[in-house]
């Protein structure tokens, strides 16, 4: 959401950003729009903060997904568990052992 040359960590606003969106809006009377261009967020975000409250936004994810490991994850996690020990200094001998049997199984 911020741009990471402002220094800000991805997918959560700070106290400045918010204080910079509703000085704008409700101080110099910026539409959101133009709000967005300048600070580089997008309208529903802008939105979000004027509506609500909040001083501070984050949003953690619960659950990561993995939708292309999906359907031979539990395949891949047997594989690395099981042959540790057979392996170069890189991890190349599972890697390239896992995608053999993926390829062979149709997977890849």
């Amino acid at each position: 959401m911020l741009p990471r040359e402002l220094g800000a960590e991805s997918g959560m606003l700070v106290v400045e950003t918010i204080a910079k969106i509703r000085r704008a809006h409700f101080v110099d009377g910026k539409p959101i729009k133009q709000i967005c261009r300048e600070l580089k967020l997008s309208r529903k975000v802008v939105r979000k903060v004027l509506r609500s409250e909040e001083t501070a936004f984050e949003y953690k994810r619960s659950v990561q997904p993995h939708p292309k490991l999906g359907a031979w994850r539990e395949d891949l996690e047997r594989l690395l568990t099981v042959e540790r020990d057979d392996q170069d200094e890189r991890g190349a001998t599972i890697w390239m052992r896992a995608w053999r049997r993926g390829r062979t199984a149709g997977r890849a």
